[in-house]
């Protein structure tokens, strides 16, 4: 699949495989620093880092605490000691983390140097892993301080989905939920009627994001829809104390902004994947959370409804409007 952003375009390898031919898909004869964390199966760095002339494997905590200033110093700190230069490349091995983080540190370090994204989540290969966002956190806000910096390539394996429990599965498919409420009724309906296909969901997920960052790279506008539950989302992931993931988050932010009609499907469709739908949250707190959102402008916040599946509309809404939407 390419994804068409002029200049800044690349393709992203949906295959089963495809990271066994790592060497042949990517330019790795150069150094290159491999970015993974200590939640992902060492044999996948390994198996890369061996494909590679110069590899530098770095692994960090799992978990969002590593979407720091402090990892992205570390990470550049190790580059320059190295002497990477700006024909060198960073390859991320794992998560949304892993891809933030090392996104955001290719794109800086030097100006700007080759990323590549390599996921081995779900919730990454449906959604995070193309689009070019790449971010770290300040003060508890989620991916205040970032840049829009597109990879060079993209490699999709589901066979990189076999080692991920449960419980992560359905923490990616929260995001698929997602993209099919507001733009693929019949990816939503997979979920609904329970008859989910991996690969079909995966190449019908990036299809979406694809038509919408084509559109709209830096979300000015209409890539916005991306962010459909996220906004409650991100205030209960905030203030849950890692309780939840992320996906289960954006589940149960989805259910405040749409039709009671929708919410009936979407309650069945997060069951039938086992994700939560309720969490005894501080409204208080959550607005508050909200209102610090990058998203956030002049006192209000613009968010994504839903009431019919497969369609959406965005409305500006107030700190007294959010109240009452989760009231």
């Amino acid at each position: 699949m390419y994804i068409d952003l002029k200049e800044n375009g690349y393709e992203a390898v949906i295959e089963k495989g495809c990271f066994e031919k790592a060497d042949t898909l990517l330019n790795l004869k150069r150094k290159v620093l491999i970015v993974t964390d200590d939640g992902v199966p060492v044999k996948y760095s390994k198996t890369l880092a061996n494909k590679c002339d110069n590899a530098t494997v770095v692994t960090i905590p799992q978990g969002e605490k590593s979407k720091s200033f402090e990892s992205l110093q570390m990470l550049c700190s190790i580059m320059l000691s190295k002497g990477f230069d700006r024909h060198d490349c960073v390859v991320a091995v794992g998560g949304g983390v892993c891809g933030d983080l090392a996104g955001f540190c290719a794109s800086v370090y030097m100006r700007g140097i080759d990323f590549y994204n390599i996921p081995t989540t779900l919730l990454s290969q449906i959604d995070s892993s193309v689009g070019g966002k790449t971010a770290v956190n300040l003060d508890s806000v989620k991916n205040i301080v970032g840049t829009f910096y597109q990879p060079k390539k993209v490699l999709i394996d589901p066979y990189l989905l076999e080692t991920l429990d449960k419980r992560q599965m359905s923490n990616g498919y929260a995001e698929a939920i997602k993209m099919g409420l507001t733009s693929d009724e019949k990816l939503f309906n997979m979920f609904y009627e329970n008859r989910i296909d991996i690969i079909e969901v995966i190449t019908r997920c990036l299809d979406v994001k694809r038509k919408i960052v084509e559109q709209d790279e830096k979300e000015s506008n209409l890539r916005k829809v991306l962010n459909f539950g996220h906004t409650v989302g991100h205030g209960i992931e905030a203030i849950s104390n890692g309780a939840f993931y992320h996906g289960e988050c954006v589940g149960m932010g989805m259910r405040y902004v749409c039709s009671d009609d929708v919410r009936n499907k979407l309650d069945k469709a997060l069951t039938n994947v086992n994700l939560p739908l309720k969490y005894d949250f501080d409204k208080e707190e959550i607005i508050k959370t909200i209102m610090h959102d990058k998203k956030a402008s002049k006192g209000s916040i613009d968010m994504v409804f839903v009431n019919k599946a497969g369609s959406f509309e965005i409305k500006k809404m107030t700190k007294e409007e959010i109240r009452d939407i989760l009231n």
